[in-house]
């Protein structure tokens, strides 16, 4: 199956996926269609033999009003026989479904996950975590309800109504053709209501949704929650949401409500004729009292198939409006993919260069006619208040946007024309807010090199200065960070990034604001060891503290996504210039807004 997510939906490629429920369904259906048809058979046979039983009462009663009782009797004990193969056959139906099921939801999770994660840095910035989840959830829950409903219910109900109406063709042929009007008119009364229904149901999945991640966000940022005092007001808009959702299923259970109610008067009406010509032809002596009781039964046992039968298309209604609305979010097309001829990137020297770029984030623009080469081995230092365009600028390295014009090269080769996965394996990345996986600090660090030994983990943990901390750790690298490092502090998060940053041992290294979150003293720690881990590499430092870029081989001063000043410390701090009264107005080495 790996091999077949590979091929389906290729890092880097846009999605083959199908979008359209119906169409998605047969998608993660089809490798297992063996389970499939082996399931659909034994539903039919069984199907068939469970409606057909009901001819035995036919042939109870004929034998007795032909005084044959001991025929009746065999009849009578050869029933019970029917109805155990008929549970079989249904049992061995339910291991064929499990295993479409199971299957199917597994492969579902597999290429919606894979999906989610070669989205774009934007897709994620736009949406909550616990709302994507919850629509991948919608989506693999769906199909997991819908096998079993279309089998054990609408492929049942439909063998149920063929066979009916075959025999009833076989006993009054204008009972038949009441019988087949009355199907008639439910299935287009119920389709003519069906998409009302999903509309209802569509809403009600999506207020569903909105109501998870409004929950998800809140959980996650709990203790800004209770130290601004805010939990009456997050309690106050979580039950507005809850008011709205269940105003959606109100909504949308009353229509399935309404729809019943016209179903069992449909269903009377039609009833009363059916039985008013199979009553004449008894009276008349064309339908004997065998076929009357053979009916009556047929009739028992459909009368509540056909009574659900809205409440049956409308569970497949909403169960499809689910997929829909997640697959409508999922499944938009990748705002950056890997060309047809993407090929590795080959670091040689790593000397980075920006030829004419242009990028607008929300309609403003960030650079205009970018112009910067970094030769291989610099390590640049970039400087600028907030909204200058640093943070784009590291994006734009990694290729998380798309750029409206020109081009970034390494050693020559547009990012844009090498694969995603091996750009993004040439840079280090330590961002000012690390992020950490709810895992023990051992995976954590070796995340950038899952086969790392013990050795090369406690080595740049050592560099990092954070082998102390550890191991006064109850478990030590085996303890568990919680969720995004809540169990770590601030400063002790950042070691841990750093440590996995050194362990990637990449030839370019991005640092953002990697020591911000450091006390001093640990701070000239750890300077040490960034200065041996940019020994070799090239380096894009960016920092608010301007003390940390003392030492680095040159610095660049952005202001509206342009270079208004580039040099060294020693000379910038001389200029006269921005970089000057920077450095000037600072307070415990942090530039300050004026």
């Amino acid at each position: 199956m790996s091999s077949a997510l590979s091929i389906i939906n290729k890092p880097g490629t846009e999605s083959k996926i199908p979008r359209s429920p119906r169409a998605y369904f047969w998608y993660v259906s089809k490798p297992f269609k063996w389970w499939v048809i082996g399931a659909v058979v034994l539903v039919i046979l069984a199907s068939l033999l469970g409606q057909s039983s009901a001819y035995f009462f036919k042939l109870i009663v004929d034998a007795v009003s032909s005084g044959k009782p001991e025929l009746a009797i065999k009849f009578a004990l050869f029933y019970p026989i029917v109805i155990f193969v008929e549970q079989l056959l249904y049992r061995g139906s339910a291991l064929l479904i499990r295993g479409w099921v199971v299957n199917t939801k597994k492969y579902g999770y597999d290429l919606l996950s894979q999906q989610l994660m070669q989205h774009s840095h934007s897709y994620f910035s736009n949406r909550f975590a616990g709302s994507l989840m919850s629509k991948v959830n919608n989506v693999c829950g769906a199909v997991d309800s819908l096998i079993p409903e279309l089998l054990w219910t609408h492929l049942s109900s439909l063998v149920y109504v063929l066979v009916t109406i075959g025999f009833l063709i076989s006993v009054d042929v204008s009972a038949s053709l009441i019988f087949i009007l009355l199907i008639v008119v439910l299935l287009i009364f119920n389709r003519s209501m069906s998409a009302k229904k999903a509309q209802y149901s569509t809403e009600a999945a999506a207020a569903t949704t909105t109501m998870r991640a409004r929950l998800v966000d809140v959980i996650s940022n709990i203790q800004a929650v209770r130290q601004y005092v805010q939990v009456p007001r997050e309690e106050a808009e979580i039950g507005e949401l809850t008011t709205k959702l269940a105003a959606a299923n109100s909504r949308s259970w009353g229509y399935t409500e309404k729809m019943l109610f016209y179903n069992v008067c449909i269903l009377f009406v039609f009833s009363m004729g059916m039985f008013w010509s199979l009553m004449k032809g008894w009276q008349a002596g064309t339908v004997s009292t065998g076929d009357l009781i053979l009916i009556l039964a047929l009739y028992s046992q459909i009368t509540g198939t056909l009574t659900f039968i809205g409440r049956a298309i409308n569970k497949t209604a909403q169960t499809v409006g689910e997929m829909e609305e997640g697959l409508d979010d999922i499944l938009v097309p990748f705002e950056i993919v890997d060309t047809p001829i993407a090929q590795p990137l080959e670091i040689q020297q790593a000397q980075i260069t920006w030829n004419e770029v242009d990028f607008k984030f929300d309609e403003k623009a960030v650079f205009d006619n970018f112009n910067l080469y970094i030769p291989a081995g610099q390590r640049l230092g970039l400087v600028g208040q907030s909204g200058a365009g640093k943070t784009t600028f590291v994006s734009l390295l990694l290729r998380q946007h798309e750029l409206l014009a020109g081009l970034i090269a390494i050693d020559g080769q547009n990012i844009a024309e090498v694969t995603q996965d091996s750009l993004r394996s040439a840079i280090a990345v330590v961002p000012q807010e690390p992020a950490l996986f709810h895992r023990t600090i051992r995976e954590n660090i070796c995340y950038s090199k899952p086969a790392a030994t013990d050795e090369e983990m406690i080595a740049v943990a050592q560099k990092a200065q954070a082998h102390d901390f550890i191991m006064e750790l109850p478990l030590g690298y085996d303890t568990m960070v919680g969720e995004r490092g809540i169990k770590l502090s601030g400063g002790q998060k950042q070691r841990v990034a750093i440590a996995r940053a050194m362990l990637k041992d990449a030839p370019i290294l991005v640092l953002d604001e990697a020591t911000s979150a450091l006390d001093s003293e640990s701070e000239v720690a750890i300077q040490k060891a960034l200065e041996t881990l940019m020994e070799g590499r090239t380096v894009i430092a960016i920092a608010h503290r301007l003390s940390t870029l003392r030492k680095m081989d040159r610095i660049i001063v952005m202001e509206n996504g342009k270079i208004i000043e580039d040099g060294n410390h020693e000379d910038l701090a001389k200029s006269g210039g921005v970089y000057e009264r920077l450095w000037n107005h600072q307070a415990g080495g942090f530039l300050q807004d004026e």
